[in-house]
């Protein structure tokens, strides 16, 4: 009735930690884990690194492993490294995308060739207005200051600042028509 359950075979209780062995392992698989990740991964992702990180994986947990079962354990290893890195380069490649496409705000060739063509129009507009109507224009729409600040800067009525002003205006779109 009973069956007598026969004893597994015996294994030889070697495992990757003797020295030799291990270097055995990595002599018959070295290449070919580099070949592996290198030809599915390709060489962004380091493939020699990955090959020594494996091993280095299967040294840490060499009791628990079989010489038998060393080439699955680093063809696993290997590839979850190369799949991690993969995708931590897609996480960097997708921010460096939204920084740059943050950063870049119309900088073609083109508009930075407007641009260039707008400011020598600007400063030779600037150069044509009386001294008296650039300071005012410079004050009040470059440095920001307030019509009264000028005015007590530059020794002259509120009145005369406002009218120097609209006339500095006046006279650059004359000069420049995209104002």
């Amino acid at each position: 009735m009973f069956r007598k359950i026969k004893p597994m075979p015996s294994q030889n209780n070697s495992n990757v930690c003797d020295e030799k062995i291990f270097e055995q392992v990595h002599k018959k698989y070295a290449q070919d884990l580099y070949n592996f990740t290198y030809y599915k991964y390709g060489e962004k992702i380091d493939p020699a690194d990955k090959v020594q990180n494996a091993f280095l994986k299967l040294w840490e947990n060499c009791k628990d492993i079989l010489p038998e079962k060393a080439k699955s354990f680093l063809f696993t290893v290997t590839n979850n490294l190369a799949i991690n890195t993969f995708k931590h380069h897609q996480v960097v490649l997708k921010y460096q995308n939204e920084y740059f496409s943050s950063q870049q705000n119309n900088e073609d060739p083109s508009f930075l060739m407007e641009e260039a063509e707008y400011l020598k129009k600007y400063q030779q507009a600037l150069s044509l207005l009386t001294p008296e109507k650039r300071a005012t224009f410079l004050m009040c729409k470059a440095e920001g200051k307030k019509h009264q600040e000028v005015a007590e800067l530059l020794g002259v009525s509120r009145k005369a600042v406002e009218k120097r002003l609209y006339s500095a205006i006046s006279e650059l779109r004359k000069h420049i028509k995209e104002i």
